[in-house]
């Protein structure tokens, strides 16, 4: 029987083998502290992440939602929810569709962790299937509509004048990220993989010029995003934003161009991303190529060739799944998605040094 995440006192999760995610009795101490409903709190978890880990926390006069990393150790620099607390209150201010951060805690001894609260914001994410009042071709293609606006609206943020001096650097993004996931690989890698150190030579002998800096979500694709109830299709929070720095913004279409499925191509694009956006396969939904010229037509930026970008996404990600993975195998988290991770790690190297042998595409 698995330990319970959830547990209601220090006393109780100090009696555990592995450390709970959330103790109510502080988080409702915290909660009564910031004036967010009152009595007892409820929590159950949300979403389809496997990274920071989200609640939806309910009490009197309340219903919000708490985010915090997963379970130590956690590797250099990652899962850093304040600082992700940080950029959303900044982009907020700037009208990105986001929830509104109502308070964040760093205080590591009331759960373990530092997190941080948020607004709940009410509608439906789009992963599987598509709710059917949106299931039409016209909505469709309105959802993409509204994806690209969505993520034209965060590049077009001026992150200076909204508080984000010093949060990443504008220039040399393409080279950070190279090193950082370089590295990364070496502290995450459970085993050899031949092809992701093909696709980082590739990368590094490829490299293109950095475009001026933008705010960089590093996780856009629909599955982390809200949609309205009802209609049109409405695109109203973009989510999970832990990922998010100060860059080159065509990293946010290469990567979700590769999350974006077309018919016929589950074989060359990775099993895993396959799955997250087997929806955009109906019809009514741009292909990736539309999709790209929605982009370029909306934000007015010139998008070349995109293989250099999708390749880099799809390599990053298998470096940070591979430490998920990790996490598995040493048994700091029962996440049975994580065990996985075994063959979908090289399937997304593999995937990643596919696209470095396509020829070169123009648009």
């Amino acid at each position: 029987m698995a330990p319970p995440e959830i547990v209601d006192t220090h006393e109780e999760a100090a009696g555990l083998e592995l450390a709970p995610l959330l103790i109510r009795s502080p988080v409702q101490a915290f909660l009564d502290e910031h004036g967010i409903g009152s009595g007892p709190i409820e929590a159950e978890r949300v979403g389809e992440g496997h990274s920071n880990i989200t609640y939806l926390v309910r009490r009197e006069g309340a219903e919000v939602v708490l985010r915090r990393p997963p379970r130590p150790p956690l590797p250099p620099s990652a899962h850093d929810v304040l600082r992700e607390a940080r950029l959303l209150s900044a982009v907020g201010d700037a009208a990105v569709r986001t929830p509104a951060v109502l308070c964040t805690c760093a205080d590591e001894s009331l759960i373990g962790v530092p997190f941080y609260v948020m607004e709940k914001v009410e509608g439906i994410v789009i992963t599987e299937q598509i709710p059917n009042q949106l299931d039409s071709p016209d909505q469709r293609a309105l959802i993409a509509e509204e994806l690209i606006d969505a993520l034209v609206e965060v590049h077009a943020v001026d992150w200076r004048a909204c508080g984000l001096e010093g949060f990443g650097k504008a220039t040399g993004y393409l080279e950070r990220q190279l090193r950082r996931f370089n590295g990364l690989w070496e502290h995450n890698k459970t085993r050899e993989l031949a092809p992701v150190q093909e696709v980082a030579d590739w990368l590094a002998t490829n490299r293109p010029e950095q475009p001026e800096a933008t705010i960089v979500h590093g996780d856009f694709r629909l599955g982390n995003t809200m949609f309205g109830l009802g209609l049109p299709a409405r695109l109203v929070a973009i989510f999970d934003w832990e990922l998010a720095t100060i860059g080159d913004p065509l990293a946010d279409l290469g990567y979700l161009t590769i999350t974006w499925s077309e018919p016929g191509d589950e074989e060359t694009m990775g099993t895993m991303f396959s799955q997250l956006g087997g929806v955009t396969r109906g019809e009514g939904f741009p292909d990736r190529d539309g999709l790209i010229a929605l982009y370029a037509e909306r934000s007015g930026r010139s998008v070349s060739d995109l293989r250099w970008y999708q390749a880099l996404a799809l390599w990053k990600a298998a470096v940070f799944m591979e430490g998920n993975y990790k996490r598995s195998l040493a048994g700091t988290t029962d996440d049975p998605f994580l065990a996985m991770l075994d063959g979908a790690v090289p399937a997304l190297a593999d995937a990643a040094l596919s696209i470095t042998r396509r020829p070169l595409r123009e648009s």
